[in-house]
């Protein structure tokens, strides 16, 4: 072989080699889960998973390990949003791999939650709720068909408050529950111990316990649920199968209350009646129909409820803006009659003081957590296929990056001045992500809420005055306190209400004939 070609093969063998060993040394590291508490061997993370309000420890963590952290359950991957902006490029502008619910074996295959949108996986199914739902609450506009029924079952849920101040939760309770059950079964709640009522309160609240991050075991070992309930430690298959008792007669009854009324020409206008009306459905459309007029009356009744009731512990403790708002709404409205949602462009401030309302409590603190469906490297991160991602909306909505000392109920943030811009509308974060937000059907079904809390907030501050409980001369001062689950409540706390005159009495009363 010639010497010229002896060099030219040692010359590409030589470069061979280097590039070989190039590849070798200088390969980009492989990314990593995103940091966090460290795990214990096999484990992970079980014994470092909060118990309660987990959405304070998460956002403990995101203090320490940034906005993206993540723990591991069992083998688990958990990945916590700790900031707004983390949750939107993940789970907004990357919604195609975001989008599916995980499998939560207690709340969801055991309980029976999974037929409901809010555990729905990603798929037909789910995109067929969602065109029914579309059809309901897909916008502004369709949510001002139901005001009506919601200003009728506001003023009498005023009637109740001047009747039984004492009893405001339940009042709160079953006014809300009165306009979903109107607008999904045509139903109208009798006035004391409605059956429906009482029925999916249980069901709501089982399903806040039941899907609550790291509560049962069952959920990172799923070989669990096939354990005899007679087993010691075995007591969740217990609770499984009274919970799914209570959450199967929620779904069955107001819908065959349906059916019977249609049987009988005396069925009112309803989502649920106009689709049974309009053909003979087949077994799978009735279950899909059903099960999502059960899914509308989950995801808007109990986190309204939560709202309302937090806006009078507001009000309480905030007497200021009580008063700054009933200013403005004497001003505006007048004395001469009640506020009305055709108000509220005319009432900023009263407005201002709704979106404050949704960020001061946290109605879902920690959402329902989205499932991956596929490998991803997000900001540097390894996130795995099945990675369970939590947006810690408690922390977003605390966040004093973003809003000024947060823990203050104040309205003005939501009102631009000269010197300076408003504070993010938290109703924008505060019903989920992507094209899976919490509870309320589609990211649209938020009017329903809003517009439901509006009406109750302004009607309330026209005619009541709020104020701390007198008990034995001595002033009781509410604590802001919340309940655990997914879906988070005010603790019970005592306030005083009372008209604010005899004219606010006799508007009350006025209205009983309508």
């Amino acid at each position: 072989m010639p010497l010229s070609c002896i060099i030219i093969l040692d010359l590409s063998l030589l470069v061979f080699a280097l590039s070989i060993f190039k590849s070798l040394f200088q390969r980009k590291p492989v990314p990593s889960l995103p940091p966090g508490p460290r795990g214990l061997p096999l484990i992970g993370n079980v014994l470092d998973m909060p118990l309660e309000k987990e959405w304070l420890t998460f956002a403990k963590w995101g203090d320490i390990w940034g906005d993206i952290c993540s723990v591991t359950v069992l083998g688990q991957p958990i990945i916590i949003l700790n900031s707004r902006k983390a949750a939107y490029e993940m789970l907004d502008k990357k919604s195609v791999i975001y989008s599916d619910r995980p499998t939560l074996q207690m709340g969801g295959e055991l309980v029976g939650w999974k037929n409901t949108l809010v555990l729905l996986p990603y798929g037909d199914r789910f995109r067929r709720y969602r065109r029914l739902f579309h059809s309901l609450v897909g916008s502004h506009a369709t949510i001002k068909k139901f005001i009506p029924v919601e200003e009728l079952e506001t003023r009498r849920f005023l009637r109740r408050v001047l009747a039984k101040p004492e009893d405001l939760a339940s009042h709160i309770r079953k006014t809300a529950g009165a306009i979903i059950l109107r607008i999904s079964h045509g139903y109208e709640v009798k006035e004391n111990n409605d059956p429906f009522i009482e029925l999916a309160d249980r069901a709501t609240e089982q399903f806040s316990l039941a899907t609550a991050p790291g509560r049962f075991l069952v959920d990172f070992m799923p070989t669990l649920r096939y354990v005899p309930s007679w087993l010691p430690g075995a007591g969740f298959q217990k609770k499984a199968a009274a919970w799914s008792a209570t959450l199967s007669n929620m779904v069955e009854q107001p819908h065959n209350f349906v059916k019977q009324q249609l049987a009988a020409g005396t069925a009112a206008i309803s989502f649920s009646s106009a689709f049974l009306e309009s053909k003979r459905l087949s077994s799978e459309e009735e279950f899909d129909l059903k099960w999502s007029a059960a899914s509308l009356y989950a995801g808007a009744a109990d986190t309204t409820v939560s709202a309302i009731y937090s806006f009078f512990l507001a009000m309480t403790l905030y007497p200021e803006v009580a008063k700054k708002a009933q200013e403005e709404i004497d001003s505006v409205v007048g004395g001469d009659r009640l506020p009305t949602y055709a108000d509220r462009d005319s009432l900023p401030y009263v407005d201002a003081l709704i979106k404050e309302v949704f960020r001061w409590n946290t109605v879902v603190p920690t959402a329902v957590p989205h499932r991956a469906m596929q490998d991803d490297v997000h900001d540097g991160y390894y996130i795995p296929k099945g990675s369970l991602i939590i947006p810690n909306i408690w922390k977003l909505m605390h966040d004093p990056k973003v809003y000024a000392d947060p823990f203050t109920f104040r309205p003005e943030r939501f009102l631009a001045m000269k010197d300076r811009l408003a504070e993010p509308d938290p109703r924008q974060i505060c019903f989920g992500f992507g094209r899976r937000p919490s509870f309320l059907t589609i990211r649209e079904g938020m009017h329903l809420a809003d517009a439901s809390a509006f009406l109750s907030c302004a009607l309330s501050l026209a005619v009541f005055d709020i104020s701390k409980y007198v008990e034995n001369n001595v002033v009781i001062e509410p604590v802001h306190d919340n309940t655990t689950g997914t879906i988070s409540h005010p603790k019970p706390f005592k306030c005083c209400i009372k008209p604010r005159s005899g004219k606010a009495v006799s508007l009350i009363q006025g209205e009983e004939t309508k």
